[in-house]
């Protein structure tokens, strides 16, 4: 869906700025109703008394759906264009949080995994749309400090989801779960509903913030943009279908890791805490600790990216710091190694902002609307690397279970490595 970008005729200016405002607004919406998935994990896990690695079956759901509509959106929005893609994105987000009502009164997984999954596909048509939007919206030499602006808007929202949702739907949690261990069954299915219940009105709420803001965007004044078709004359300068091929992969599988590692950090933290005896009161908002930790690496990359230090550079020592930490949240003992999964949000800040302009990077016409999907679809990363987490975390443990994430950063590493080897300059469609 990037080649959109390519249609910009906007000035440099206020109109630039304004545009930024509004992306900034959606990244705010991504942040807020992906990062609630670490307050609804030990949530879920409690309502619907499930296994641990069941729980995980909500990033699972949530995030899978990108890979799944990843593709089908980029047709959507060749289709339908921008505005209007981004108000069917919204609508569908809607719809999804409205499914949480019947999931809730019924108390029914399958149910609230259904509403995850939908809500998904809404985002995933957002994002389609708005990542490349923004990556492409300046010289590619500081796009990491336009997407860690972004990143800053997400990430408060994301420290804000867990604090409020929590203290919605997991108040007085404390003693939750002693109080359910003591009930006769018949006393403990109502207290369940009850529990279970709490969910509806917030997601009633944000069912119509959602709608409210799908009809508002309509108004925005954001250019109605549609891919331009390539000319016959520019084919021999598209590069050879083997090394687009090549990076496509490279690419989707620097997102797979990015993603995961940041998924897992973020949404596994809560049952960690559980696992080294934190309260629950505590550990359901221990969320907004790694992405405060995050919040912090997008500041810096807003304050040094270019000045101090290129993006290339951030990138590779983001990716040594993630694989330090990780060796410390294996070594570390007891609560100590807590913190640690925490302090992993701040190696995660700046891997999708570096991520993403290098692999679309010369790309043109129809290959950047395929790289732009394909990317995408590596958000998969945090559907499969937490349920991975979860399943191992029953045969070595929940802390040896971290040591899924050494393959991830080793492969930053050497991705990181490899663009600042092959870095071709500046890429400016404004």
């Amino acid at each position: 869906m990037p080649e959109q970008s390519l249609d910009i005729k906007a000035p440099v200016g206020g109109k630039t700025g304004k545009y930024i405002v509004i992306i900034g607004v959606f990244f705010f919406i991504f942040g807020f109703i992906s990062w609630i998935n670490g307050t609804l994990i030990p949530y879920l896990r409690i309502a619907c008394e499930l296994e641990e690695w069941q729980a995980y079956l909500v990033t699972f759901a949530f995030y899978i759906s990108y890979t799944v509509m990843a593709i089908p959106s980029s047709w959507l929005l060749e289709k339908t264009g921008m505005v209007k893609g981004m108000s069917a994105g919204l609508s569908v987000m809607a719809l999804g949080c409205l499914v949480f009502v019947p999931a809730a009164l019924s108390r029914n997984y399958a149910l609230f995994l259904g509403g995850l999954f939908i809500v998904g596909v809404g985002l995933t048509v957002l994002q389609t749309a708005v990542n490349p939007y923004i990556t492409l919206l300046g010289s590619s030499e500081t796009a990491a400090r336009r997407i860690s602006i972004m990143g800053i808007c997400n990430k408060v929202a994301g420290i804000l989801a867990p604090l409020v949702m929590g203290n919605i739907i997991l108040k007085n949690a404390g003693g939750l779960i002693k109080e359910l261990s003591l009930m006769e069954a018949a006393e403990k299915t109502a207290r369940l509903d009850r529990l279970s219940h709490a969910v509806i009105w917030p997601y009633c709420i944000l069912t119509f913030l959602l709608l409210l803001i799908a009809v508002l965007i309509r108004f925005a004044h954001l250019p109605e943009i549609r891919p331009e078709r390539e000319n016959e004359r520019d084919q021999g300068q598209i590069q050879k279908k083997s090394s687009v091929n090549n990076r496509y992969l490279l690419g989707f599988t620097a997102i797979f890791c990015a993603v995961g590692a940041e998924v897992l950090a973020g949404d596994t933290i809560g049952n960690y805490g559980l696992y080294h005896g934190l309260s629950l009161d505590l550990a359901k908002s221990l969320t907004s600790g790694t992405l405060a930790c995050m919040m912090a690496g997008y500041i810096f990359g807003v304050v040094a990216i270019p000045r101090l230090i290129s993006q290339q550079k951030a990138f590779y020592f983001s990716s040594v710091l993630g694989l330090l930490i990780t060796a410390a949240i294996i070594l570390v003992p007891g609560k100590g190694s807590v913190v640690c999964v925490a302090i992993l949000g701040l190696s995660n800040a700046m891997l999708w902002p570096a991520i993403w302009p290098q692999a679309l990077d010369t790309l043109q016409g129809k290959q950047l609307a395929k790289g732009s999907a394909i990317l995408i679809m590596g958000i998969a990363g945090g559907a499969l690397l937490p349920l991975f987490y979860g399943w191992m975390g029953r045969f070595i443990n929940n802390q040896n279970a971290y040591c899924l994430l050494v393959p991830a950063y080793l492969f930053l590493i050497y991705y990181s490595m490899l663009g600042n080897r092959k870095q071709t300059g500046s890429t400016k469609i404004i």
